[in-house]
């Protein structure tokens, strides 16, 4: 699979269900990239700023997104 694709089908994903399922707004999740099962994300709201916050969100979001597309091995939040 293309990484473009692959981008596109993760945020199209996130925008769609995987945000609202995990109580978040979509508009904060942007996907940076998506390569070789790699799937980058920038946090944008008041979530981005907490490292407790992250962690529990990274980890729900990489669980939802892996059951949902099992192209994706790790999920990572970039500045």
């Amino acid at each position: 699979m293309q990484a473009d694709e692959l981008k596109a089908r993760v945020q199209a994903l996130i925008d769609a269900e995987v945000a609202a399922a995990l109580s978040l707004d979509a508009r904060g999740i942007e996907v940076v990239d998506a390569t070789d099962g790699i799937v980058q994300i920038r946090l944008s709201e008041v979530c981005a700023s907490c490292p407790g916050t992250l962690w529990t969100l990274l980890t729900g979001l990489e669980q939802e997104l892996r059951r949902r597309i099992p192209e994706i091995e790790y999920l990572e939040a970039v500045p």
